[in-house]
């Protein structure tokens, strides 16, 4: 008779073999007690690179520790939702492909999820900096998290008040089974930039009262690569959270609208624009670009809804 597992570490990968050795290097190096059964699922997005040689190679070296899916449906949200269904672990916890976590990671992010108390928990995510910080963008600007994926609240460990990143969070299996699965109509899938689906998971939960615990000690660490260091990166995915934003609420829109854009959105685009046109200062100046960006974003989603229900199609 197999012995339960209690905690399934699940990596969904898209196209990233040569970093999803590392990330799994620093997972099968993970320092749990002994009593402690737990695997690795790694699921594949379809990749079209040596994802599965990579992973083969680690489960000829680790045959009880580490499981191989495919799932060909693009989409990390189908990819995630296909490991809640196929993982066995009581605790369900979840790391990026372009990642590594500390040795101590797994057993600090879930230790307190086993007495109920918690229906998940979210680590750090800290950027590993291996390029210079661009001139455009200011050291304490809050436009680093999302592009660089950092979740660092500078505080001890207790209840989180919001969500945690996708990158560095577990939750109870029995919390997928009362309030499902990640949205397939957010996340990424394949090159699109699309986001929110960890988020608003997050959210539904704190929405339903279910407690989140932040765990400082459990830490990734997320490289900063130097193709995301471009502020055509930066726009382009400050653009996709707006529509995310949007899409995530389901863009109901009130007051008076203008082809299903609210009216209000429309001068605020306005104001941002304005505000980007007279600022001076390098980074204060592309500052005020992303917000105009991000604005447009919200534009577009709201107005491709409206579309989308005029041709009957929502």
């Amino acid at each position: 008779m197999s012995v339960p597992i209690k905690i399934t570490a699940i990596v969904c990968t898209y196209n990233r073999s040569e970093k999803l050795a590392a990330t799994i290097e620093s997972l099968v190096a993970q320092t749990l007690p002994r009593s402690q059964t737990w695997e690795i699922l790694v699921v594949d997005n379809n990749s079209s690179d040596g994802t599965r040689h990579v992973v083969e190679r680690f489960r000829r070296q680790h045959p009880e520790r580490i499981r191989y899916l495919m799932e060909s449906q693009q989409g990390v949200s189908y990819a995630r939702n296909t490991g809640i269904r196929e993982s066995r672990g009581e605790i369900l916890a979840f790391i990026d492909d372009d990642e590594t976590a500390g040795t101590a990671w797994l057993q600090n992010l879930t230790a307190n999820l086993f007495s109920g108390d918690w229906a998940g928990a979210g680590g750090r995510v800290l950027p590993l900096w291996d390029v210079s910080r661009p001139q455009w963008l200011h050291p304490e600007s809050s436009l680093v998290s999302g592009p660089m994926a950092a979740f660092d609240l500078n505080q001890g460990p207790g209840p989180l008040t919001e969500p945690p990143f996708g990158a560095n969070m577990a939750f109870r299996r029995e919390v997928f089974e009362k309030y499902g699965g990640f949205r397939t109509d957010l996340g990424r899938a394949g090159t699109s930039l699309i986001s929110n689906e960890d988020t608003e998971f997050g959210r539904r939960l704190l929405a339903a009262r279910q407690p989140l615990r932040y765990e400082p000690s459990a830490i990734t660490y997320h490289p900063v690569e130097e193709t995301r260091l471009h502020p055509e990166y930066f726009l382009t995915w400050w653009f996709n959270k707006g529509r995310s934003d949007i899409r995530e609420f389901k863009g109901q829109p009130s007051g008076k609208q203008f082809f299903g854009v609210p009216l209000r959105l429309i001068r605020s685009f306005a104001v941002q624009l304005v505000r980007w046109m007279f600022a001076i200062e390098v980074s204060q100046r592309f500052s005020r670009k992303v917000d105009l960006w991000n604005c447009a974003g919200q534009v577009l989603e709201f107005s491709s809804q409206w579309r989308a229900t005029k041709n009957g199609e929502g």
